[in-house]
């Protein structure tokens, strides 16, 4: 039903999939015009230009999979997301101020240098030009539906890799499919990327958790096949999902032996990535914080604050 393009995006993950059915588009890539000189050029493979596509779906606001949405638009098509989804794409500045704001401060109290965290919060700056905000046209509550090629694709929102992620699922020629974006990759094993409250000053969600969970979830529907965020398409989901969930314990057990003495997320990060460059380290806290996350939620670990500073010590059953 979909056939994949590879739009090329700034980021170390390389190209994006953009997935093509009719006049519909999935994730069409980042606003950069290298991505919309590869995105015109598989529409007219195609017999297309912009103005054919009459719909494009977001499966979550990251740039490298919405920032060309805002040109469609102006094409003609409507965008599609989810709610929460929406509220970021609609402003994407916004967005990016509230998490500096946040991570600043989160990041020097788990440890890192009060200048390397602002230099960290800072660097997503220079993809503000790729992610210009676009406005929702049809916004989607979890389990509605939006028709494509005369099929129903039904909206489920999933929890683990960004805020208001969305996996859209649905029957094809007697097959259960899912174009899942970032949630499963069949050869990457996808990045818990930590997340602000929803509001200022709520509760912080626990990332890693949640995508474990939401993971196993959906290996228990037992898919036929996965159209994925990035490199190739997977026709044994249940297997690559245990794989993700078997690499994310295995992590967690790293993890655990870090904190036999008590120490801070950032050493926690320090002790998993050798010679980390500061361009990673958003994503290397994600991935200490998140398996931390996990280990308090089973009680492995405790965390306290000493000094303003949040220590991580493991707990001796």
């Amino acid at each position: 039903m979909f056939t994949r393009l590879s739009i090329p995006t700034p980021f170390q993950i390389g190209p994006v999939n953009a997935y093509l059915a009719g006049r519909t588009l999935v994730d069409p890539g980042p606003g950069s015009e290298e991505a919309w000189t590869a995105l015109l050029d598989g529409l007219e493979d195609h017999d297309l230009g912009p103005s054919d596509v009459e719909q494009v779906l977001i499966t979550h606001p990251h740039p490298d999979h919405f920032g060309l949405a805002k040109r469609l638009r102006e094409s003609g098509a409507r965008i599609v997301a989810s709610t929460a989804a929406a509220d970021i794409l609609g402003d994407f500045d916004d967005r990016l101020r509230y998490e500096q704001e946040y991570f600043s401060d989160f990041f020097d109290r788990n440890g890192m240098a009060a200048t390397t965290a602002q230099t960290v919060t800072n660097l997503p700056e220079a993809y503000l030009s790729a992610a210009p905000s676009v406005e929702t046209d049809l916004a989607l509550d979890d389990g509605e539906s939006v028709t494509v090629e005369g099929i129903e694709l039904t909206a489920e929102f999933v929890q683990g890799h960004s805020a208001g992620e969305t996996i859209f699922t649905f029957e094809y020629e007697g097959e259960s499919m899912a174009v899942v974006g970032d949630h499963v990759l069949g050869d990457i094993t996808p990045n818990p990327f930590l997340q602000p409250p929803t509001e200022s000053g709520g509760k912080r969600p626990r990332m890693l958790p949640s995508f474990n969970r939401s993971l196993s979830n959906l290996r228990e529907r037992d898919l036929d096949y996965i159209f994925p965020g990035h490199r190739e398409e997977i026709d044994d989901p249940s297997e690559r999902i245990g794989e993700i969930l078997d690499s994310h314990e295995e992590r967690t057990r790293n993890v655990r032996a870090l904190v036999d003495d008590p120490t801070t997320a950032f050493g926690v990060m320090e002790g998993l990535f050798d010679d980390l460059p500061a361009t990673e380290y958003f994503p290397g806290m994600s991935e200490a914080v998140g398996h931390l996350d996990v280990l308090e939620e089973r009680g492995e670990v405790n965390r306290h604050e000493q000094g303003g500073v949040v220590v991580y010590e493991g707990v001796t059953k």
